[in-house]
């Protein structure tokens, strides 16, 4: 990513699949159907034991694939997650011990806030684009409108109750740079191998984000 703001990079993919993994062997056919469906991207949670180690399973069988790792809660799973070979970190809230981890070792980071409170506490330390979460649960385009107000500068990755339903609506806003979802990517396609079915979601989330002209700024 040198050369290359790190919103910039989110903009160009514009769709981030937050997955959850329960076995290494899913990995890389998941990467596979992700890329095939136009989205060499993807956000695997540490949610599960075996998410360190699927990390390294892409990473090493799809080198360009954009790799994060989400619901990074301490620096001892960034330190893990970027050994695997994430490129990128996302965190549920605003953890100053993670984000400085991240910003001593240039690795791009989204702490997630919902609040004004959180929104400044991240733009202190120099992070200018946060991940909205909950998108959904804190009140959607409406409440991303109202708290987006007074930052001018700031952008937003929402996530959190976004689908191919409300997708389109959210990149429309002008400070949103992408939206992360795990509608596509649902587990339970996972665990019964319809890596196909999540391919042609995937697919139609690429089609409804190439509908919405990119407005960020």
């Amino acid at each position: 990513m040198a050369g290359m703001d790190f919103a910039e990079i989110l903009g160009g993919v514009r769709v981030i699949p937050v997955v959850e993994i329960p076995h290494v062997a899913d990995a890389v056919p998941l990467a596979r159907a992700l890329s095939a469906a136009g989205i060499p991207c993807g956000e695997i949670t540490l949610r599960t034991a075996s998410a360190v180690e699927a990390m390294a399973a892409i990473a090493e069988e799809f080198p360009d694939f954009l790799l994060g790792a989400g619901t990074v809660l301490t620096t001892e799973q960034a330190d893990a997650a970027v050994a695997a070979g994430a490129r990128f970190l996302v965190a549920p809230g605003v953890d100053g011990g993670v984000i400085g981890w991240a910003q001593e070792r240039g690795v791009p980071i989204l702490p997630g806030a919902c609040t004004p409170t959180e929104i400044m506490a991240t733009r202190a330390r120099g992070i200018m684009t946060v991940k909205l979460f909950p998108a959904e649960a804190c009140g959607g385009l409406t409440y991303l409108r109202a708290v987006a107000a007074p930052f001018p500068d700031m952008q937003f990755v929402p996530t959190g109750g976004v689908s191919a339903g409300n997708l389109a609506g959210y990149l429309a806003e002008k400070r949103v740079v992408a939206c992360g979802g795990s509608w596509m990517v649902r587990r339970d396609l996972i665990a019964s191998g319809e890596f196909g079915k999540i391919e042609q979601l995937a697919a139609e989330a690429v089609a409804i984000a190439a509908a919405v002209p990119a407005v960020c700024i």
